[in-house]
């Protein structure tokens, strides 16, 4: 499907790829995986033509249809349906066509193709994929313009996987969904007929999706059959050969040296000395295992507060007159690890807001200590970064009075050592900002974090240094993640956030995947049962369309009927005339004198002849008047 041969690309100075080749065959299901600027989404730019190599060739199957989930959110006054189902382009064209074409022939041919790639059921299947990522059947007959920029990025995504193109270029898909939707993704994403090649951080859609990794690094396409999970094994594997290895060459060449120095001046071993000599320099170099820095977070402890760190009684959570949440009964405790559950629109945030103290109840108690100290995580809070200020100008500015030693010890909890601490937020990218805005969070040592879609612009390494420092943290977590991965080593408890209000799940992800998929089934017995007036209609339209195409073919019916019982005549008599040769070429049947079966077979040949040329006069008028017709 996708050869990329010995390719070289630099960019503003510095090399992203160097001679790297990988082919990737029709129908695999690829992630493509590495750290953060090793060039991920620069191949994917490549691979669509935005980018110029500066050596060697990409080439895609010829006719393959590529697609792509777009950069930029649709919008207009289009509603989300038609949006998705705008993105067959044929199927759209086909439409076009025949409410214009007043040729019969033609509108046959279109209501055939249109059958052929199963026109009908496209709006059934884009309401299918736009539920599956959240939209509801009101949802869906409403304008884009009505949602926010992450909402159409969905329903950007659902255009995508709906157009299902040969190659299908996806790069982090899950960035602007929940949990809910992100289950979804999977399931879907697992069973795509084409070729896929997805950028994710993600280790559970990795795992549950891709059949084949390649990994970037050092300029080089790396490619390793199976999952992420088996991915990290082999390449763990390998290391540890390639240092053995190295470790192993180093010995022998210490060895080979002491000898070379031990006897070079020597006269009686001078010849053996140098034979080492070309010998360690014909020796092909073992290339040492360089280790990528290691990512740690590392959370400060708070200092202990007698429990309950929060309760709740009988609240009731909402803005102005419109309540979304009623009946809160919550206690959260120092050692509390708890994630929200429950599709965006829910809840979830509002919650968040209302145990952060961004927000007040409505109605009820809320207890807690006067010491409590509280971090909140809110993806959005990298907008308000300033962009001309250094880390170490933020984390100064909010820890006045402490030495520097103090602010530069705090963020070096996240990474940023000397050189990065000084480097304006400008310059640095999504999953550094994601790291300052931990080490603000943090720096008075919470005794609750609160944190929302904290793994969006984190590379794996990065989300699994965040598993750890949760792990190691002494307070209480709250999470809103769409990451299953994290949510599954760092959570103790499931909340789920629906029906206006909040309730212990008593279960873990895949009880809650599976609660998930028996609501699917049941929202489609429903909507089957709720739509059988409009489906009849889906049915009648049906019926008219192939009544259209069957009127047309009918005008053409007895020409082309003519024609088609000419052809098989003479491929009748065709038949016949090579079974008589084959007679005639016995040579069994010439023995002797020329028998009465000879003649007879001679005068069966000769009037076969004959018979051939009357019918294949019969058919070239018949195949003549089809064709004026058609014209």
């Amino acid at each position: 499907m996708l050869h990329i041969n010995d390719i070289t690309f630099r960019y503003g100075g510095r090399t992203i790829f160097e001679h790297a080749t990988v082919h990737i065959p029709a129908g695999q299901r690829v992630g493509l995986v590495g750290r953060n600027g090793t060039g991920k989404t620069t191949l994917f730019k490549l691979i669509l033509g935005e980018l110029h190599l500066d050596g060697g060739e990409i080439n895609m199957r010829p006719r393959a249809r590529l697609g792509r989930l777009a950069q930029e959110a649709p919008e207009g006054e289009t509603s989300l349906i038609d949006c998705v189902l705008a993105a067959d382009t044929e199927r759209t064209a086909l439409f076009e066509e025949a409410d214009n074409c007043h040729d019969g022939h033609r509108i046959a041919e279109i209501h055939e193709r249109l059958m052929a790639i199963d026109a009908h059921s496209a709006p059934s299947r884009a309401a299918s994929i736009l539920s599956g990522l959240g939209f509801d059947s009101e949802a869906q007959q409403q304008p884009v313009s009505d949602f926010s920029g992450g909402w159409r990025m969905r329903v950007a995504l659902a255009a995508a996987l709906f157009a299902s193109p040969d190659l299908l270029l996806l790069d982090e898909p899950t960035n602007h969904l929940d949990l809910e939707a992100t289950l979804w993704l999977q399931s879907h994403l697992a069973v795509y007929p084409g070729t896929l090649v997805v950028i994710s951080h993600d280790r559970e859609l990795l795992n549950e999706v891709t059949n084949r990794i390649i990994h970037l690094e050092g300029g080089k396409l790396n490619a390793y059959g199976g999952n992420y999970d088996r991915f990290e094994a082999t390449r763990r594997a390998r290391m540890e050969l390639q240092s053995k290895a190295f470790t192993k060459q180093q010995e022998q060449r210490k060895k080979i040296q002491s000898f070379i120095d031990r006897f070079k001046a020597k006269a009686t071993k001078a010849a053996q000395a140098q034979s080492r000599v070309k010998m360690l320099e014909r020796m092909e170099m073992v290339v040492p295992v360089v280790e990528d820095r290691a990512m740690s977070f590392d959370f400060p402890d708070p200092e202990p507060l007698s429990p309950p760190i929060i309760a709740i009684d009988h609240g009731t959570a909402g803005y102005g007159d419109k309540v979304v949440l009623r009946g809160l009964d919550i206690r959260i405790d120092m050692d509390s690890r708890i994630a929200l559950l429950g599709a965006n629109g829910n809840g979830k945030s509002t919650l968040a807001k209302i145990l952060s103290g961004r927000l007040d109840l409505l109605d009820g108690q809320f207890r807690k200590p006067q010491k409590l100290k509280i971090g909140y995580f809110a993806q959005h809070q990298t907008e308000e970064l300033r962009l001309d200020e250094t880390p170490f100008e933020h984390m100064a500015m909010l820890m006045k009075g402490l030495p520097e030693a103090k602010v530069r010890a705090q963020l070096g909890r996240f990474g940023f050592e000397q050189d990065r601490a000084n480097v304006k937020v400008s310059s640095l990218s999504g999953g550094e900002k994601s790291r300052l805005l931990f080490a603000l969070m943090s720096r008075e040592a919470p005794h609750l974090m609160i944190l929302d879609e904290p793994t969006n612009h984190l590379d794996i390494d990065a989300r699994e240094a965040l598993v750890a420092a949760l792990n190691a943290y002494d307070g209480a977590v709250i999470l809103i993640s769409h990451d299953p991965h994290l949510i599954e080593l760092t959570a103790d408890n499931l909340w789920l956030v629906g029906e206006g209000g909040v309730r212990a799940f008593d279960g873990d992800l895949a009880a809650y995947r599976r609660l998930l998929l028996d609501q699917a089934r049941d929202a489609k017995r429903s909507a089957k049962k709720d739509s059988g007036a409009e489906k009849s209609g889906d049915s009648a339209q049906r019926k008219a369309d192939r009544k259209a195409a069957a009127g047309a073919r009918a005008q053409l019916a007895p020409l082309r009927k003519t024609a088609q019982a000419a052809e098989k005549a003479l491929e009748e008599l065709h038949r016949q005339q090579k079974a008589l040769e084959a007679q005639l070429a016995d040579p069994k049947l010439y023995r002797g004198a020329v028998s009465a079966k000879v003649t007879e077979l001679k005068r069966q040949e000769a009037d076969l002849a004959r018979r051939i040329e009357a019918a294949e006069l019969a058919w070239l008028t018949a195949q003549e008047e089809l064709e004026a017709a058609q014209a």
